[in-house]
């Protein structure tokens, strides 16, 4: 099942998606974070960075679950500057490893992308390891590559590689506008 969260279902559900995000991390990811990587952290990342956005209305949050137990989540930042609310953020779309292959990570952007067109975001930017798993995701979901920037993160390993990262983006037609006589 996939939804949207509150904020006070953020809040509440602030270990799993630690678990999730560290799990992701512990498994090569790279969405921001190096090894070691502890729970403790993963669980102030939402705490501190993301839930304030889906509290005030700026992002939202996804998630994939099967029963109790969350899958995945991906979120959409619709906080941008004021020549740039015609687009909107794609970021930290993460699966837990023993649930890969199943159709989630495709599942979550597809909420996403019904959510960008109904908030008028025709314009859904993201970036990506490049030659990540997730990027051939994002080609098949109508997503383009803008260019690549090389050096640009630490690998989440820890052994201080940098990996370049590739700006995908997606573009929708704009809805009609009336036209005056």
């Amino acid at each position: 099942m996939i939804r949207a969260l509150s904020a006070s279902e953020v809040a509440a559900a602030l270990p799993q998606l630690a678990a999730t995000l560290r799990e992701c991390v512990e498994a090569g990811a790279s969405v921001g974070f190096v090894m070691p990587f502890a729970q403790s952290e993963a669980e102030a990342f939402f705490r501190d960075s993301v839930l304030p956005g889906v509290a005030s209305g700026g992002r939202v949050l996804w998630v994939a679950s099967e029963g109790p137990t969350l899958t995945g989540t991906v979120q959409l930042s619709l906080e941008m500057m004021p020549n740039q609310r015609h687009r909107a953020e794609v970021s930290k779309l993460l699966v837990r490893p023993a649930f890969r292959r199943r159709g989630i990570a495709r599942a979550l952007m597809q909420a996403l992308l019904a959510r960008a067109a109904a908030e008028q975001r025709p314009l859904v930017t993201l970036d990506t390891r490049s030659g990540d798993s997730a990027q051939p995701l994002y080609a098949a979901l109508g997503f383009e590559v803008a260019g690549e920037i090389p050096g640009f993160a630490l690998a989440p390993d820890g052994t201080g590689r940098r990996d370049a990262t590739t700006y995908m983006y997606r573009t929708a037609p704009e809805p009609a506008r009336p036209v005056s006589p």
